[in-house]
């Protein structure tokens, strides 16, 4: 793609002033914009926190623009922004540790009734609202697509790569891109792209169970996610039971402690579920997966935002609780801090 446009930088000054470097904006914002969503899932992938994610797209984009008068069309635009956005997030990644989740820092409890260890030192991984990179008209396809590539198991998986092996991974298996642009992307050769990339499967394959579960239809994930909601509402652990796999697992994040199989994950949710009305559940999505948006009432009869539970299911039940437990996440998924008790 050849670029018509007048060529301006930030410090450039003629006789049009102004107007000239407002119509070089608009056309770089007619360019960009469309790319925001997934750019936002790309920086969510290679930093695991929505919130970074967010920062560091603000950082591509300024620098996208303040880089804009030289782009010479060599390349895709998209290609160049996530040139851009990649080498950013590299950049925040040598600043940062990984972020895991409990169940990638040690083997499950095998004691339902023991108390937790809280891990405030840890950086978690954190959900990323479906809304924020699937809202708006698009390609069905697309969408899939997208939300495959956001998984938790996935996205929590790429934490334990090295950040440039995460970043050919994504590039290529996630958004498809040739190892000749991933190569002009991080500045080096196909041949050293196509050996990280063998590095990068050797190491998710190490760290992901590819166990071929049938995936649930729509209506069929949503039936497990109200069948969820209904038992802790109601107090009901029998039918929490019927809605979980036999091999369910269960964790959450600030703490590093986790369950697998049904019988030690009821009994410990048995200890913290409480008598109908304890919890409200309002259905959201996150990662591609359906969640819960959690409230614990409180002694004056109001309920307080607690977290957002991503369930990870497959057509015979749930498999994996991943709880996060932070109350600030809900605004960000479109709810109230609290809710009154009706």
């Amino acid at each position: 793609m050849s670029r018509t446009m007048v060529q301006v930088t930030s410090g450039r000054v003629d006789a049009q002033g102004e107007g000239v470097r407002r119509t070089d904006q608009d056309e770089f914002a007619a360019l960009a914009e469309p790319f925001r969503r997934e750019l936002l899932a790309h920086c969510y992938r290679m930093t695991g926190s929505a919130d970074d994610a967010a920062d560091l797209v603000q950082e591509t984009y300024l620098r996208a623009w303040r880089a804009y008068g030289g782009f010479e069309g060599r390349s895709s635009f998209r290609a160049w922004m996530y040139k851009i956005a990649t080498n950013v997030c590299l950049r925040a990644r040598e600043r940062r540790g990984r972020r895991p989740l409990p169940s990638g820092l040690g083997p499950a409890s095998e004691d339902p009734h023991i108390a937790p260890v809280e891990r405030a030192d840890v950086m978690w991984l954190e959900p990323l609202p479906d809304a924020a990179v699937t809202a708006g008209p698009a390609d069905p396809a697309a969408i899939v697509t997208a939300r495959e590539t956001l998984r938790l198991a996935l996205v929590a998986g790429l934490q334990h790569l090295p950040p440039r092996q995460r970043a050919v991974f994504i590039l290529t298996e996630a958004l498809d891109f040739p190892a000749a642009d991933v190569a002009a992307m991080l500045g080096t050769s196909v041949a050293a792209v196509k050996s990280l990339l063998q590095r990068a499967r050797s190491g998710m394959a190490q760290v992901t169970a590819q166990e071929g579960v049938a995936e649930p239809t729509e209506p069929e994930a949503r039936a497990l996610l109200d069948q969820y909601m209904a038992a802790f509402e109601n107090g009901d652990l029998t039918a929490l039971e019927q809605a979980l796999r036999k091999d369910a697992a269960l964790e959450m994040t600030g703490y590093s402690t986790w369950f697998s199989g049904l019988e030690t994950c009821l009994r410990y949710i048995g200890d913290v579920m409480g008598p109908p009305g304890t919890w409200r559940m309002f259905p959201t999505s996150a990662n591609g997966q359906p969640a819960a948006a959690a409230y614990l009432r409180t002694d004056d009869g109001t309920y307080a935002a607690f977290g957002i539970a991503v369930l990870t299911v497959a057509s015979d039940g749930i498999e994996r609780i991943t709880l996060f437990g932070e109350p600030a996440l809900l605004p960000k998924f479109g709810f109230p801090p609290v809710f009154p008790c009706n």
